[in-house]
């Protein structure tokens, strides 16, 4: 493990010496090459998933499909076309005794991700640490184990015709052993990026003696105010809660103002074509009886909220104004993404600027919560914490910076 570490450590070296044109040549090759292996990848894909049961949340998330691989091949292409985030000039300054400090980005050097069935990240953390200028070293789970072999196999081929140091991405064991070792070789791992459920995010920080950019589980809410739009309201919750139900911006928990619960089966009526089970509080139980599938419908109960369901499943709780919705979101919240539907200017303004989370909306759902759909190109996370990064984490947040000062001879009194 340390032997990878160190190769790792030494091509990171090696990319400060490849021009952008060349990297960016790089990243379509690797979207070719993933379009051209589309079986491979696949054939990979399936014996991962012959492992799982469909019916695990996680079996989304660890699926591939040719459609799925041409957008991970369109996200790679797009990172080829974004400008580069190194070398940028953050701050300038020259003091008194004509010193000239220049504060300029640069990469972290090597970067460690943990993840789980989640093959797309194998694809999108290269893109990403190659245009930045980091190395990085992947941690895989078990699950997608086949899957991230096959696509790591057909980067480093990539690699070698370029002539580039392969040794720029590297896979390690899906064991708990290389997962230990990854998050404790000081020296060798500039950073450590979990991706995944909140057990294994809480890992990694409990246990990293490596600096930590913590990517936190999504628990999403759509508060509907007493001014919100009913047809609005219900286009963004079943979009919210059903595009991709294991997707950390998924929607989990409605929040509705006790005046609006006569409208709460319009709002649920379009997630029966789904079947999507509803958790509810006394109150909004009430509305929807008789108005949704019984077989759909259960009682609430304490574990409901702040669960973050990655299933079709969500919950619903009733408040009586919007500082009772600001208070639910919390208590429950996650710090990820939170909405609000409504067309009072002032509840809108009032909900954005309390609510504490990477990404706040008004009228529009929680499903836009990623580096793609935010221009970013790909995304190596959605960063919950608040230190160096927060929200989707692209280029520029996997970057540091350095100061660079240039003299004539001056000395220090």
């Amino acid at each position: 493990m340390h032997r990878i570490f160190d190769l790792v450590k030494d091509a990171s070296l090696d990319l400060a010496q490849i021009e952008g044109e060349t990297i960016d040549r790089v990243l379509n090759a690797v979207a070719d090459a993933a379009i051209q292996q589309t079986q491979v990848i696949l054939d990979a894909n399936a014996k991962d998933l012959a492992r799982m049961d469909a019916a695990n949340p996680m079996y989304d998330r660890l699926k591939l499909t040719a459609q799925r691989i041409e957008d991970i091949a369109h996200d790679t292409r797009k990172v080829s076309t974004l400008p580069s985030p190194l070398g940028r000039t953050l701050k300038h300054h020259v003091l008194p005794n004509g010193l000239e400090l220049t504060r300029i980005s640069v990469p972290f050097g090597v970067i460690g991700i943990v993840y789980e069935a989640r093959p797309n990240v194998t694809f999108d953390v290269f893109s990403l640490c190659l245009k930045s200028g980091n190395a990085c070293i992947l941690k895989g789970g078990k699950d997608a184990d086949d899957s991230n072999k096959v696509i790591v196999s057909i980067i480093k081929d990539v690699l070698r015709q370029f002539g580039i140091n392969e040794h720029v991405i590297e896979l390690l064991p899906a064991t708990h052993e290389a997962t230990a070792a990854l998050l404790h070789a000081n020296g060798k791992v500039d950073l450590v990026i979990p991706r995944g459920s909140k057990r294994l995010i809480d890992f990694v920080r409990q246990e990293a003696t490596v600096p930590v950019i913590e990517t936190g589980a999504g628990v999403c809410h759509a508060y509907f105010d007493k001014d919100g739009d009913v047809e609005m309201g219900a286009r963004i919750i079943n979009n919210a809660k059903t595009r991709r139900v294991s997707v950390c911006n998924a929607l989990d928990c409605t929040i509705i103002h006790e005046d609006r619960l006569g409208d709460l089966s319009a709002l649920c009526e379009p997630l029966q074509k789904s079947c999507v089970l509803i958790y509810a509080d006394e109150p909004s139980l009430a509305a929807l009886q008789g108005r949704y599938p019984a077989e759909l419908l259960r009682p609430a109960s304490v574990e409901t909220f702040g669960t973050e369901f990655q299933s079709y499943t969500m919950a619903i709780k009733t408040v009586s104004n919007i500082e009772e919705a600001l208070k639910h979101i919390r208590l429950y919240g996650s710090g990820h993404s939170e909405c609000i539907i409504t067309e009072d200017a002032n509840a809108a303004s009032r909900f954005l600027r309390a609510v504490d989370a990477a990404c706040v909306y008004h009228n529009a759902p929680t499903s836009f919560t990623d580096g793609a759909q935010f221009g970013l190109g790909a995304e190596i996370g959605i960063s919950t914490q608040k230190l160096h990064a927060r929200g989707p984490m692209a280029l520029e947040e996997i970057t540091t910076y350095k100061w660079v000062i240039k003299g004539n001879g001056q000395v220090r009194g």
